[in-house]
């Protein structure tokens, strides 16, 4: 598998653990505000709208775009934000708010996203590494199911948003790796740092 595949499944999977740590236990967060499943639902729709429209909207633009790692830094610095954004929610409509937000942010970054994953796949490999994407989402979003709510359990949901704030974080971080000049720059400093260790 290329280097530029398994880096975007890496960051990636740092925004689906995120993600995931929230998901299961969602509704009840909602209940902890004040609001009830009918709040949670509002929510969760502006999130889902608020993508599927601007995704409709910006995909042909983002057919034009050269740098597609730029658009795609950008969505996860914008979905970091969201994510640190729940940690001052104290009302169902600053939820549909903050989900506003992390819907434009994975609006913006989707699309180019898998522009650049399907162009980074190997001919006759199709399938099978865009399985490793499947996969990886769906066993990164089952550990982060169980590790969230024992979290949230434990230590609160402010201690909850914080881990998914720096795990986003550390995403955002391994993104800039996709701009080929920072990769060379982070592959070189890497080997001057395992050189010293050698020594």
């Amino acid at each position: 598998m290329k280097g530029l595949l398994k880096l975007l499944l890496l960051t990636d999977a740092c925004f689906i653990f995120a993600a995931g740590l929230f998901g299961p236990i969602y509704a009840i967060f909602v209940q902890r505000i004040g609001g009830d499943l009918l709040d949670a639902g509002w929510a969760w729709a502006a999130f889902t709208l608020t993508s599927g429209i601007v995704i409709f909207l910006l995909s042909g633009w983002e057919d034009r775009v050269v740098h597609y790692e730029q658009l795609i830094i950008g969505g996860y610095a914008l979905r970091s934000i969201g994510i640190f954004c729940y940690l001052l929610i104290s009302t169902p409509m600053q939820l549909l708010v903050v989900q506003v937000l992390i819907g434009l942010s994975l609006a913006l970054s989707s699309p180019a996203y898998d522009a650049l994953y399907s162009k980074s796949l190997e001919k006759g490999k199709e399938a099978s590494q865009w399985g490793d994407w499947e996969s990886m989402d769906f066993i990164v979003s089952a550990f982060a199911a169980i590790i969230g709510s024992a979290i949230a359990m434990a230590f609160g949901f402010a201690t909850l948003f914080f881990i998914m704030f720096l795990i986003s974080l550390a995403g955002v971080f391994v993104s800039i790796m996709l701009i080929p000049k920072f990769s060379h720059q982070f592959r070189e400093f890497i080997a001057a740092k395992a050189g010293v260790f050698r020594r």
